[in-house]
């Protein structure tokens, strides 16, 4: 009988420099501030997001943010082929989280939408990943989930509102996310290597992980790996791997 091989631990990044991870705090913030700026002028999609001949989308932002803070990434799906959907009733994403499931879940039976993808960032993954352990499951092919707390953040605790603090690890409705493990196959994580929102990462066993070069939890949404991505993974066919 072979030898079973030894256990060899996912090498981890190197700690960045104190200097350089507040450099990543002052861009991803001036990012999402621009972001916030640009979606307060244009806060309506344009109709033709309602068109496309691929796989149905469905967008999925963060806590306090609007589906403007995921532009880029709907223009880009959009030009590609495929119709784009927005949840305007979501509105800040500060409902919990089985609520904007349910949101997403009608979104699903009113437009009879099959074979659907769910592009989410931050929050909106652990909205996704309910969405996939619910009724309507079967309309949904895959979700990619972008710099999401899949087992909470620990700065949660620290935060100033309830919101926020419900995204810390010991949360029951994210202890329960996490104890339900069926629907991860389904989801491809894209994760940076450090997340000043995420310390502990966004990495989920047992999904799809794709690891960005670049750092942030909010200006990775306009970085054009990350763009380029997304468009290869909205294919509904199989995974690329994990």
């Amino acid at each position: 009988m072979e030898p079973i091989p030894a256990f060899v631990p996912e090498p981890q990044p190197e700690p960045l420099p104190p200097l350089r991870r507040l450099g990543i705090h002052a861009s991803d913030y001036a990012w999402a501030v621009s972001n916030i700026w640009d979606g307060a002028r244009r806060p309506h999609p344009p109709e033709r997001f309602r068109r496309g001949h691929l796989a149905p989308v469905i967008l999925v932002p963060g806590v306090f943010e609007s589906w403007t803070m995921m532009r880029l990434i709907a223009e880009r799906l959009n030009r590609a082929g495929h119709p784009v959907h927005i949840l305007p009733e979501l509105r800040r994403n500060t409902a919990p989280v089985e609520t904007g499931a349910g949101l997403v879940e009608r979104c699903l039976r009113d437009n009879d939408l099959n074979g659907t993808v769910i592009v989410a960032h931050s929050k909106g993954g652990l909205i996704a990943k309910q969405v996939l352990l619910g009724e309507e499951q079967g309309r949904v092919a895959r979700v990619i989930a972008i710099a999401t707390p899949f087992a909470g953040s620990s700065l949660a605790r620290w935060m100033p509102t309830r919101v926020l603090r419900s995204l810390q690890p010991n949360d029951p409705g994210i202890r329960a996310l996490v104890a339900r493990t069926e629907a991860d196959a389904r989801i491809v994580s894209i994760h940076p290597p450090f997340d000043p929102h995420i310390p502990d990462g966004s990495r989920l066993d047992g999904a799809e992980n794709v690891p960005t070069a670049e750092s942030g939890h909010f200006r990775i949404l306009g970085s054009p790996e990350v763009l380029d991505a997304i468009e290869r993974l909205a294919d509904p066919g199989p995974a690329n791997g994990s």
